[in-house]
């Protein structure tokens, strides 16, 4: 496993990551969580991702059993929460200073831990002043129960906003975001953040390196029954993975499929190891269901070699979606 520094910081996270979001209290019970979870840390894996909002809560619950039985030393792991999605009430979401608060300490009960290494603002809040969310955070590191801040699928000026108050206030500043990152979604990471990776050293850790299964080729054809599509509560994803574009992604993905053929690499490995490849990525969250696949993406790391210049170019040629080459990382 490969260790690379979380933006500008010193803390420490692996190449590879696991998330708990769409599996975790869904997918995954204790039982399955603490096989899946022991894995991930005997194969070098330091960081696991949650939020408040990841099955109201339940993610987060059954992540803190499964910690609290494999009994790791707390500086042996990296932690995370999200806030923004706790509950229907006016106070129960978005960014204000209550809610953040709120947020930290039940995120803190449910993962039965006394600090979170990161914590996330899962979204911006257009009815809170970035400058109270920014002090906010601050004191949360201030005492203790946070050690990074950051942000997750804001925009480059959201981030760059509260990077300004941050700096202005003298209050600690944002450390990473967590966007969207693969294949299909390359503008943010690679355009729209470049500025930020100098300017503030922001670090990323990247979500869907596989587009939610697109990548791994198992929706050529239809959606399997099985598939995370057609779970239940997950309807929107379904719609978005399935409107506008899906026939030229399709197209696409066979083309991607081809090229892995060649290089006598998975699909999804050559996924991953693309999102890899890209200096500005602290870390890539995986999100599996079974141990099986924990397994399987970790093997991905063997092969990382083959991602060459010239194949890497070739992806590009195949998508027709990547900056121009004086915009790129």
């Amino acid at each position: 496993m490969e260790y690379r520094r979380l933006g500008k910081s010193g803390l420490q996270v692996s190449a590879l990551s696991l998330g708990s979001w769409v599996t975790f209290g869904k997918q995954v019970d204790t039982s399955s969580a603490k096989n899946i979870m022991a894995h991930a840390f005997d194969n070098g894996i330091n960081f696991f991702d949650n939020a408040e909002g990841y099955e109201s809560g339940a993610s987060e619950i059954v992540m803190g059993q499964a910690l609290s039985t494999l009994n790791w030393s707390r500086d042996s792991f990296v932690l995370s929460s999200k806030v923004f999605w706790g509950g229907d009430k006016p106070n129960q979401k978005g960014l204000s200073r209550k809610h953040v608060f709120d947020a930290c300490h039940a995120a803190l009960k449910r993962l039965q831990v006394d600090y979170l290494d990161l914590y996330f603002c899962h979204r911006p809040d257009v009815d809170t002043p970035i400058s109270e969310t920014v002090r906010a955070m601050h004191d949360l590191v201030s005492q203790g129960k946070v050690m990074y801040w950051g942000t997750s699928e804001w925009s480059a000026q959201q981030i760059t906003e509260a990077y300004a108050v941050a700096k202005d206030e003298r209050l600690i500043g944002p450390t990473m975001e967590q966007p969207q990152y693969n294949l299909f979604h390359r503008h943010k990471v690679e355009k729209e953040f470049l500025p930020l990776y100098s300017l503030m050293g922001l670090g990323t850790t990247i979500w869907s390196p596989l587009f939610s299964g697109i990548l791994t080729g198992k929706y050529q054809k239809g959606i399997p029954e099985d598939s995370r599509l057609n779970l239940p509560g997950y309807e929107w994803l379904k719609e978005r993975m399935t409107g506008d574009g899906h026939a030229k992604m399709v197209e696409q993905v066979a083309a991607l499929s081809s090229l892995s053929d060649t290089l006598q690499m998975p699909l999804h490995h050559m996924a991953i190891n693309w999102c890899l490849a890209n200096p500005h990525v602290s870390t890539v969250i995986l999100g599996v269901s079974r141990l099986e696949q924990l397994k399987d993406n970790l093997a991905c790391l063997e092969t990382r070699h083959a991602l060459t210049p010239d194949v890497l170019a070739e992806i590009d040629q195949i998508l027709g979606n990547a900056p121009k080459p004086a915009e790129r990382f």
